[in-house]
């Protein structure tokens, strides 16, 4: 198998200095994940410095590090030398986004973003090697990191990128450099750092600035913000934009789709030909993400058929959707883990997949959430605004956990408040009481909010301690 990295060809691209041969199959920059044979670089980042890492490394089975001044004490061990780590690491990705022959696309949107890269991997697959982002690393130590971990042989490339400030997007595409940009919702989230939708539209749209000549703009027709994303693109100098959606003028739109609680159905017009597909994972937006990926794959030439066949291979991952059963001494009930991440518009999706699901023997439909953040002045609005979704979905019983998510706890009816407390950690004795055989159980919050504690929780639930169906707060 030929290596990733020689020491050669890595020291020309970073114009650095290798202190002996060495070939590396993989990049890291945590050395708590190093692979035997990757090449570690050492970044000084905000909270630490990667220096002091590097004899780690080392042990751990790298094949060489990149660092910015030799290490007496780390001996004749193979070093990269460079002037700066941080542009050793984007220069590496560049070079590997220079060598690839590969069909490259980027992703970014205020949500649906990983769910969406997933659904590309999956169908990508189907017709050809695909190399993605793994997880969630699309800021601007991630991109360059899995921009400088794609093999030179793939057919296709699918890197995620994020944001949550106006021009962090641009930089990042521009090493990307794609041949098809999708956005896929612009919605209210990072309030903190915008002042209005449009601000959050045009700060999406700047993945418009690195599409190669040729390429094409992916976007959501049913989104509000659709005309400016479009005009963005076309100032953009982009020629093509391929739009999906709901809309009868999509140029990739859905005509039906039905679902089963394990899954969907789907039907879809793609530039006029009907196809039917399935869908492993439940939820209505995650149909709108199957159409921007079905669009992506027309808009590169590709078999649009096969591409749809390999969506059902995508399974739920932890804190996006993940679900699992919990035995009680008197039966199951079931956890639906959406712990990763929210917004409002992720939160009202999640509460549609929870109202989806029937309880089984007698069981209720609990949502447990954490607080949404970076949401700004709007903060409690958003939060008590939750209620009416919770109200349209029959959702039985709330559990809220933050300081915003108290908004929510006064705005539900008494019948539906289970109880609320100032932290994950402490709402997580207050759910396990609760829970009984039968119930269906989706914990939902943003990363900081670390509902996932919760989800935890009711997975090591000590059956006897547990007393079926109380309700009980605290603070």
């Amino acid at each position: 198998m030929t290596a990733l990295w020689t020491a050669d060809e890595a020291a020309i691209a970073v114009n650095g200095k290798s202190t002996g041969p060495w070939q590396a199959d993989g990049v890291s920059i945590d050395s708590r994940e190093i692979a035997d044979g990757d090449l570690f670089v050492a970044i000084k980042g905000p909270n630490f410095d990667g220096h002091a890492f590097v004899a780690e490394a080392l042990g751990r089975g790298a094949a060489a590090v990149v660092v910015d001044h030799p290490i007496a004490e780390l001996g004749d061990a193979p070093l990269l030398i460079v002037g700066d780590t941080m542009r050793a690491l984007e220069d590496l990705a560049a070079a590997a986004r220079q060598r690839s022959q590969a069909k490259i696309v980027a992703v970014t949107g205020s949500v649906g973003k990983t769910g969406t890269k997933e659904f590309l991997r999956a169908a990508l697959a189907r017709l050809g090697l695909v190399a993605a982002t793994a997880g969630n690393l699309n800021n601007q130590w991630g991109l360059p990191l899995s921009l400088a971990r794609m093999p030179r042989d793939v057919d296709f490339g699918v890197f995620e990128i994020g944001m949550n400030h106006p021009g962090e997007i641009t930089p990042l595409v521009c090493l990307t450099r794609p041949d098809a940009a999708v956005i896929t919702r612009v919605a209210e989230v990072h309030g903190a750092y915008f002042d209005n939708l449009e601000a959050i539209a045009d700060a999406k749209a700047e993945i418009f600035l690195g599409l190669t000549t040729g390429g094409v703009a992916v976007i959501n027709r049913d989104e509000a913000s659709y005309d400016r994303l479009f005009a963005a693109a076309e100032s953009a100098g982009i020629g093509r934009v391929v739009s999906f959606g709901e809309s009868p003028d999509a140029d990739c739109k859905l005509l039906d789709w039905t679902n089963d609680g394990a899954g969907s159905d789907v039907v879809a017009e793609i530039f006029g030909t009907t196809i039917s597909y399935r869908l492993s994972i439940p939820g209505r937006h995650l149909v709108d993400n199957s159409l921007a990926v079905l669009a992506v794959v027309k808009a590169l030439g590709e078999d649009v058929v096969g591409a749809a066949a390999g969506l059902a291979d995508v399974s739920a991952l932890k804190g996006r959707g993940l679900r699992s059963k919990v035995a009680l001494d008197e039966g199951s009930f079931t956890v639906i883990d959406e712990s990763y991440n929210a917004s409002p518009v992720s939160m009202q999706a999640a509460l549609a997949v929870l109202g989806a699901n029937t309880p089984s023997h007698g069981g209720r439909r609990i949502a447990v959430l954490g607080d949404m953040l970076e949401l700004g002045a709007r903060s409690e609005t958003l939060h008590a605004d939750l209620a009416e979704s919770i109200a349209d979905n029959d959702i039985d019983l709330v559990f809220s956990a933050g300081q915003y998510m108290s908004a929510l706890a006064e705005a539900l009816p008494a019948a539906r408040r289970g109880g609320h407390a100032i932290s994950s950690e402490r709402l997580a004795p207050l759910v396990t009481a609760a829970v009984s055989a039968g119930d269906v159980v989706m914990v939902k919050g943003s990363l900081g909010s670390a509902t996932g504690r919760i989800v935890e929780a009711l997975h090591a639930i000590n059956r006897s301690a547990v007393t079926p169906g109380r309700v009980v707060n605290g603070n």
